[in-house]
């Protein structure tokens, strides 16, 4: 999973605008595999596509594409840092800074480049793993209080003092539907330990490896149940993160994700759905040997469907019919061609996804600054012409 840019406009009422309620119901009906009004939209973006798309559209430096385009939906980051505490700042120059986290984990941004390096972790042995001690999950630091947190602070942009989450709830609210977010397991173990010493110490110590998770399970299980709490009614459902795979297939073996993750990743979901949230669930990579089993456990939306990773749409809307949403997969890699007959065939064949509702529009996992921003308005009016219901798809239609 990869961060992106921080969305602000603070709104002094929590009343939610007719267009809003008509995004909202828009989405829903999406997400319950009903054909709504049109095809839901939204995206996430790079903090540098941002600077570039004001550039290249001529809008105000302070111009947001969620409201530019007035996208459909959006989601927010609370502090899921299992250490609630400021960056320790290690090295700073005009070019690039290196900082400590909340995750234990020594990051360095170079300014100039779209993502972080992680170059070492705290929790560096097996047992310190074992031994480590969190800040409580149901902090309300985490929720009520600004401060740094890894998640929201050091991605594709490098932000301070980020500021108290449900503070963001509310300043969306009025004008998008309103996603909390969560990590599980797999996720913060990249961030807690890193991947190399994930797969590791799960080949080392499978079983003890294994309590582990289940410890981390419960942890972040109590987190979204906090969050939940701590949203009030105002969120209108949650997206969770886990990175379990990459191009070829998983990290690890289904059977051992399907014995350690899998019941804390239902568990999430089902305590979403008890308070009324849908769930989409965020996973790079080809994911296609559990698939199945994230049906199983109800989820109701799968992001970001790699298409790069060879996840299509299509032939998951043929394979498991209606049983799954799917939000993004389209290719971004065709995007930042800024080939207009290439970019038209990969926006409307993959409408044929959104055939009986089900699919909310997005790219294949973020807007990266190789988009132009005439294409990404240019994908914006495509989806707008042709995704409107009965879906009219030119010479793309294909059966589903």
């Amino acid at each position: 999973m990869s961060m992106f840019s921080t969305v602000g406009g603070k709104v002094e009422t929590l009343a939610r605008k007719e267009n809003t309620l008509r995004k909202l119901e828009r989405l829903n009906k999406a997400l319950r595999h009903e054909e709504p009004d049109r095809v839901p939209i939204s995206d996430f973006f790079w903090g540098n596509f941002t600077r570039r798309w004001r550039q290249d559209l001529g809008l105000p430096p302070d111009a947001n594409p969620y409201y530019y385009y007035d996208l459909d939906w959006i989601v927010t980051l609370p502090n899921m840092d299992p250490w609630i505490r400021p960056f320790e700042t290690l090295s700073e120059t005009p070019q690039e800074v290196t900082v400590r986290t909340g995750f234990g984990a020594i990051m360095r941004k170079d300014f100039a480049l779209p993502m972080p390096e992680t170059s070492a972790w705290d929790l560096d042995t097996f047992e310190k793993l074992q031994r480590a001690k969190f800040d409580a999950p149901d902090d309300p630091r985490r929720f009520h209080s600004g401060g740094d947190n890894q998640i929201a602070g050091v991605g594709d942009g490098f932000e301070r003092n980020s500021p108290p989450w449900l503070d963001t709830v509310k300043s969306l609210r009025p004008d998008f539907p309103v996603y909390g977010s969560i990590i599980e397991v797999s996720e913060c173990l990249t961030r807690l330990i890193g991947q190399e010493n994930t797969m590791m110490w799960m080949g080392e110590f499978p079983d003890e490896m294994g309590e582990v998770i289940n410890r981390l399970g419960a942890y972040y299980l109590a987190m979204t149940k906090a969050e939940i709490e701590a949203g009030a009614g105002l969120l209108d459902g949650l997206v969770i993160w886990g990175d379990v795979a990459y191009k070829q297939g998983m990290f690890f073996s289904p059977a051992y994700w399907r014995k350690y993750f899998k019941p804390w990743v239902g568990q999430m979901v089902a305590a979403a759905h008890a308070a009324g949230l849908p769930v989409i669930y965020h996973g790079c990579g080809n994911v296609q040997a559990i698939f199945q089993d994230y049906i199983d456990i109800k989820v109701d939306a799968y992001n970001p469907l790699e298409a790069k990773a060879g996840m299509d749409a299509l032939e998951l809307r043929r394979r498991y019919g209606q049983r799954m949403g799917f939000c993004g997969n389209s290719n971004v890699q065709v995007w930042e061609s800024g080939d207009r007959a290439a970019i038209r065939r990969e926006v409307l064949r993959k409408l044929n996804a959104a055939k009986g509702g089900g699919l909310i529009f997005q790219s294949d996992h973020s807007v990266s600054s190789g988009v132009s921003g005439q294409t990404y308005d240019y994908i914006v009016k495509l989806v707008r012409e042709y995704g409107n219901y009965p879906l009219k798809l030119a010479e793309y239609d294909e059966a589903v």
